[in-house]
């Protein structure tokens, strides 16, 4: 189409007479209402930038101008750009946009992607996104989050909520004796080596077991601890370690979940987070875990670096939301559209 449709600008909406479905039947731009077309303004923006409407009073400036009263405009102005020329069809919702597979477009296909749009700067409240993603997983749709930086470029993160298949090397709990030593426990194995991956070997005969190992053994009845010749009381043991952790409770629930599932987690403080996570399946470790109050916020540029450093030592990058109704572990991953 290449003629310049005329358009109306109430200071709200977009609207375009009979003579601007064309746009929707062949290209998918706006909502069919009555015999014309409503444009959302990022729709609008963009066919006003590219010289296919015409807005009576209004430059492309001026028009941006006045719809930038929301904080958004810029923003998804932006992306819905980028997204269009790449070669998608776009319509506004059901969080900022829904994406249709190349080639379709509304009416004639299924959307692709849901997407929501976020500055580097915004937080980004996972229980928030455990609520669209699981929206968006029930209708089938992948889940991106947008990201628009200060010097307007774009990446696009794909976001899950995983379900962990298990794992094949955690299955192992040795019925094991100790001392407590501090917040650690001296474990004698009399030179065998344990199923599972716990602890340090401190040498051939002894094992240092963390804070998480006590506890993970001590509540499945596989650790008893002594200290000073008195058994260690789980409760008390517990105690002391939140006093010096004060992620503890939450990194312990992922833990324990992670070695239930047949998983062995480990320190993961080389790479900035709670535990690197090993299959059983490959001799490195294939996730990274970051283990998160439900009500837990991080800034974008946070979960960027993370799933950036994440993606450079060919791990996934998971973080571990703990709720009463258990734990959801929601992954990140860099995408190109």
């Amino acid at each position: 189409m290449g003629t310049c449709v005329k358009a109306t600008f109430d200071g709200v909406h977009v609207r375009l007479g009979p003579e601007g479905k064309s746009l929707y039947e062949q290209s998918g731009y706006g909502r069919p209402e009555g015999d014309g077309l409503r444009l959302a303004p990022e729709e609008a923006l963009y066919l006003l930038h590219r010289g296919r409407i015409e807005v009576p009073g209004h430059t492309f400036d001026s028009l941006l101008a006045t719809l930038a009263a929301r904080s958004n405009c810029m923003r998804s102005f932006l992306v819905y750009r980028d997204i269009r020329e790449r070669g998608y069809a776009v319509q506004t919702g059901p969080h900022d946009f829904r994406v249709f597979r190349r080639g379709q477009r509304p009416g004639r296909g299924p959307s692709q992607y849901s997407v929501s749009v976020v500055s580097e700067r915004d937080l980004v409240v996972f229980e928030k996104v455990v609520g669209e993603v699981s929206a968006s997983q029930n209708i089938r749709k992948q889940h991106v989050i947008a990201a628009v930086d200060d010097e307007n470029e774009l990446t696009y993160y794909e976001v899950k909520i995983k379900a962990l298949e298990g794992g094949e090397g955690g299955e192992g709990r040795p019925d094991l004796a100790g001392e407590l030593v501090g917040r650690y426990a001296i474990v004698h194995t009399a030179g065998a080596s344990l199923p599972g991956g716990w602890g340090m070997q401190l040498d051939p005969g002894r094992l240092v077991l963390s804070p998480l190992e006590i506890l993970c053994l001590m509540r499945s009845g596989h650790l008893a601890l002594a200290e000073n010749g008195r058994p260690v009381d789980i409760g008390e043991f517990s105690k002391l370690a939140r006093e010096s952790d004060v992620e503890f409770p939450e990194k312990l629930a992922v833990y324990e979940d992670l070695r239930g599932m047949g998983y062995v987690p480990r320190t993961g403080y080389k790479f900035g987070h709670h535990f690197r996570v090993y299959t059983g399946r490959k001799p490195h470790s294939e996730m990274l875990v970051q283990a998160l109050p439900r009500s837990a916020s991080l800034p974008m540029s946070s979960i960027s670096r993370s799933v950036r450093l994440a993606h450079s030592v060919k791990k996934k990058m998971l973080f571990a939301c703990v709720h009463n109704g258990g734990i959801l572990y929601v992954e990140f991953a860099r995408i190109k559209l």
